[in-house]
């Protein structure tokens, strides 16, 4: 049994947790790294039943402020798997509770840009609600300090990043407790395109 079976028989996402739970975070990984893109999709749809996200999924509560949490992500893009494969990069920004700062990290961000965005919960707006607990949102770029070392703050309005962040919103669902799953919109119009995350092991 692994994680694309578990997807194929329409498990429930109480059963893909518990099995992702009790893997060593390489094989979670590894496993997560492995689905097709029409598995993608079904994820994100079996995740539907899932618990609502909080940001703690994201940067774990006892993290201090301006830490640095990795979540390492695989898209269903049509392209080779070098382009898929993708670090989306957290933070806590310095006294606050209500939003995470981060940006996009992989082989395209010197050509692209870093796509930066603020997550935040869907909490209020149920159109929203219905898609996730989390939304990362590209159209917020930090307006506080980020991580010492991370890229410079740009808009998503400018440069290449204009084709690809511009006017998009991802919604994140939780699938296990490292693991998530989200869905892509442009101007509030689904694009099709999904993602896993993997959060890495925080000590």
């Amino acid at each position: 049994m692994d994680l694309q079976n578990l997807i194929e028989k329409k498990s429930s996402v109480i059963d893909i947790k518990a099995y992702l739970d009790g893997l060593e975070s390489e094989e979670r990984l590894k496993q997560c790294r492995m689905l097709t893109r029409k598995q993608h999709g079904q994820l994100y749809e079996i995740a539907k039943e899932s618990t609502p996200l909080t940001l703690s999924h994201f940067v774990p509560t006892n993290t201090p402020d301006k830490t640095e949490i990795i979540h390492r992500g695989r898209n269903s893009l049509g392209v080779p798997n070098a382009f898929r494969l993708f670090q989306k990069r957290f933070c806590r920004p310095n006294g606050e509770t209500e939003r995470l700062f981060g940006y996009n990290h992989g082989i395209t961000m010197k050509g692209i840009g870093p796509g930066y965005f603020v997550a935040k919960s869907t909490n209020g707006k149920p159109e929203w609600e219905e898609r996730s607990g989390i939304v990362i949102d590209y159209f917020e770029v930090p307006d506080k300090a980020v991580v010492d070392g991370w890229p410079k703050v740009i808009p998503n309005s400018r440069w290449l990043q204009y084709f690809v962040y511009h006017q998009t919103r991802d919604f994140i669902r939780g699938v296990s407790e490292h693991v998530s799953i989200g869905a892509a919109y442009k101007k509030e119009k689904a694009m099709g395109v999904h993602f896993i995350l993997c959060r890495d092991d925080v000590a």
